[in-house]
């Protein structure tokens, strides 16, 4: 989730793509990412063109020597200026994909990153070891966001429901708008709340990305995120563990005998959330599960059987 920093130059954008071919537009945008220190510069261009011409990967190889024409033109001129000031690409597009779920954004929500794959990943090794065949998995994922864990776990999962909850109501219209698309409306509800505080039941499976940078390291994020990602959902407090203090023991209330609480950490942070499972009464499920760059990522503690 936390990259590193990056001084950005920001050229001004005043030359037309208007009659370029599409594959000397793409080869032009490459080198302007590339002179902004852009390391994604030819992927990032390869996705921006698409998008302003309306073509996958085959569309952009077969109409690769047709011009640009100016609407086109206009439209990848925007998305240069953008991705230039350091506007995350799934942020000019409005949706990443998670999971292989096409998510829609907004201001209010994170960009969904392959690090909070290893929860969902966590989440199904060790709820299907154990269910029962048509168990209908309760789940409730605390500050949702984008939605994104809990429509990834119900993609998986067809007999589970699940509820999020976000104290933002931006970003809970947003996850609504994802799982009506996708078709999760029937099984996905979206409460207004912090963290679990409006929840009651007992529930098989919580899950939960909360904000963990530490407040003092925020100045020091790469601008893609600094700038554009809701402060709100990335600042964990002085040590980065003031939310797992706050929802840590509201989910270990919430969760029915042998349910499992999994959440994402930050780089060595899951040694100390451990501790506060344990503190709430859960028990240590696994060792924390590590991303593709090897960085204990997803954390799991059970609920005792009664």
């Amino acid at each position: 989730m936390v990259v590193a920093p990056r001084q950005y130059r920001v050229p001004r954008v005043t030359d037309s793509f208007t009659g370029q071919t599409v594959d000397t537009a793409r080869r032009a945008l490459t080198a302007r990412l590339k002179a902004a220190a852009i390391d994604s510069a030819e992927l990032d261009a390869r996705i921006l063109v698409g998008a302003a011409l309306g073509l996958d990967l085959t569309g952009l190889i077969a109409a690769a020597a047709r011009p640009v024409n100016p609407d086109e033109s206009m439209c990848l001129e925007d998305f240069a200026r953008r991705r230039l000031a350091a506007e995350p690409v799934a942020r000019i597009l409005g949706f990443k994909e998670f999971w292989g779920l096409p998510l829609q954004l907004s201001a209010a929500t994170l960009v969904p990153r392959p690090d909070t794959e290893t929860v969902v990943e966590l989440a199904l090794e060790l709820g299907r070891a154990e269910l029962p065949p048509l168990h209908r998995l309760r789940i409730a994922d605390i500050g949702t966001g984008s939605g994104a864990i809990l429509l990834a776990l119900l993609s998986e999962l067809p007999e589970a429901c699940g509820v999020g909850t976000d104290i933002s109501l931006a970003a809970l219209q947003t996850a609504r708008s994802n799982a009506a698309r996708l078709g999760f409306t029937p099984r996905a509800a979206f409460i207004a709340c912090d963290y679990a505080a409006a929840l009651s039941g007992d529930f098989d499976l919580i899950v939960s990305n909360p904000p963990y940078i530490r407040s003092a390291d925020i100045a020091g994020l790469a601008s893609e995120v600094r700038e554009y990602d809701p402060p709100a959902a990335l600042d964990g407090g002085a040590d980065g563990l003031d939310a797992y203090r706050a929802l840590i023991p509201q989910a270990a209330g919430l969760l029915a005998p042998r349910g499992r609480l999994i959440v994402e950490a930050g780089l060595g942070q899951s040694g100390p959330i451990q501790g506060l499972m344990t503190a709430a009464g859960l028990m240590p499920e696994r060792p924390p599960k590590a991303d593709l760059a090897g960085v204990p990522r997803a954390v799991a503690g059970r609920k005792a059987p009664r």
